[in-house]
């Protein structure tokens, strides 16, 4: 089967469509079958930016913090030059000198986000954000409502978001949700690729890093394994896959497989929480890293209040002036979502790290999210904990009354 993305003709076979004579052709075997697909903005940030200024259209464009900052994302011009996202900015100059260099606004970004969300939820109530600038969309049992396959509607879903927003997107479509985020990925920009029965072929020969949940130190793991390509991984039995990669390795082989079984879940569920900051100068003194360790553990408290969850563990995340990342696990005894148990648990960490190394950045935050009710409740040896969380809900009643700046909290002393 054959779809025309410029005016939705479904037909079974040409080179250019018979309705429009168009040449955006999808074809598939199962492209009327499949329900679940992926949608990716290309380039959102530097997209909506080009927008906004129609002059840079044909420039390379770069979005994010000037001299000391990292590149939020660029358009793909840039990309040409070899430009891409978290690259430092110095070396994206480097490699891009006559980029135009914005500094973010994410207010635009997330209006633009919000429109292109409600674009999707008319066509179907379940869909799952992944980021600003992606989602999951489950269309099955919508073909009798829209009087269209899924595949039609994600082309008219996609002609709609750029007249209506201004910026492209590429879609996946496919049997389940890591299918489509792989599918999405094969023809960007403004793609619509689809993955079916074949998948296990097309992916066989792809290099491992390619899989989602691979990254550089797992494909470096896998590389000593001698597994680079996501076949190699998909033929390992469960057991070796376990013995040689320990609990995720079955996982890891499914996936390599093309097997999800998550479904697409409407329901707001972050899977991590984290604050960090990017100094204006690079940063060696221990009492100037603990004054800012301080400022993020407020930080992200708060954010954990306003999710509703508590940090189940903690991870220290420096970066040194040479660019190189350090995440350091910080001892947590139990549930909390408060800044004085986040910073006294990094507080031995972060000083253990500062040894002299020029720092650039520095971040806390929790991959593990429990429920609140499960936070600060102490023992019967620790009875300030529980004092503390009512203290904090009595100062967040007043700051959400008066203003986020009406009380601040000061460094504690340091300990003799």
């Amino acid at each position: 089967m054959i779809l025309c993305r410029d005016c939705d003709a479904l037909f079974s076979s040409a080179q250019r469509c018979p309705v429009c004579d168009g040449a955006r052709l999808v074809s598939h075997p199962e492209l009327t079958d499949l329900t679940i697909a992926h949608i990716d903005c290309d380039a959102f940030f530097a997209s909506v930016e080009k927008r906004d200024r129609p002059a840079l259209r044909d420039r390379p464009l770069i979005v994010g913090g000037r001299t000391r900052g990292v590149v939020a994302a660029c358009c793909y011009i840039a990309r040409l030059s070899g430009v891409r996202s978290a690259m430092p900015m110095f070396e994206a100059l480097q490699l891009c000198p006559d980029a135009t260099i914005i500094a973010p606004d994410f207010t635009k970004y997330s209006e633009a986000s919000r429109q292109i969300r409600a674009l999707m939820t008319s066509l179907t109530p379940l869909v799952q954000p992944l980021s600003i600038d992606e989602a999951a969309l489950d269309l099955s049992g919508t073909q009798a409502l829209h009087r269209a396959p899924p595949a039609v509607m994600l082309s008219r879903l996609a002609r709609r978001i750029e007249q209506e927003v201004g910026v492209t997107v590429s879609i996946g479509l496919a049997a389940n949700r890591l299918l489509a985020k792989l599918a999405a990925e094969r023809d960007k920009p403004r793609g619509f690729a689809v993955l079916g029965r074949d998948a296990a072929s097309l992916l066989d020969p792809l290099p491992i890093s390619l899989l989602p949940g691979i990254g550089p130190a797992l494909a470096r793991k896998l590389a000593g394994l001698s597994i680079s390509r996501i076949g190699e991984l998909a033929r390992l039995d469960p057991l070796q896959a376990r013995k040689m990669l320990g609990e995720d390795g079955p996982g890891l082989v499914e996936r390599a497989k093309g097997i999800d079984h998550r479904r697409v879940d409407p329901t707001p569920n972050p899977k991590s929480i984290s604050a960090e900051t990017t100094f204006a100068e690079n940063i060696t003194d221990p009492a100037r890293l603990r004054a800012n360790l301080v400022q993020l553990a407020e930080k992200l408290a708060r954010r954990l209040r306003q999710a509703e969850s508590a940090a189940g563990n903690l991870t220290l995340k420096l970066r040194t002036a040479r660019f190189e990342t350090r995440s350091l696990a910080v001892p947590l005894h139990a549930p909390t979502q408060l800044s004085e148990t986040i910073r006294d648990a990094a507080t031995p960490v972060l000083l253990a790290a500062a040894d002299g190394t020029a720092y650039r950045l520095l971040g806390i935050g929790t991959n593990r999210l429990l429920p609140a009710s499960e936070a600060d409740h102490g023992d019967l040896l620790d009875r300030e904990t529980p004092r503390r969380a009512a203290r904090q809900r009595a100062i967040d009643h007043l700051t959400e009354k008066f203003g986020p700046d009406s009380i601040r909290r000061g460094l504690p002393p340091k300990k003799s």
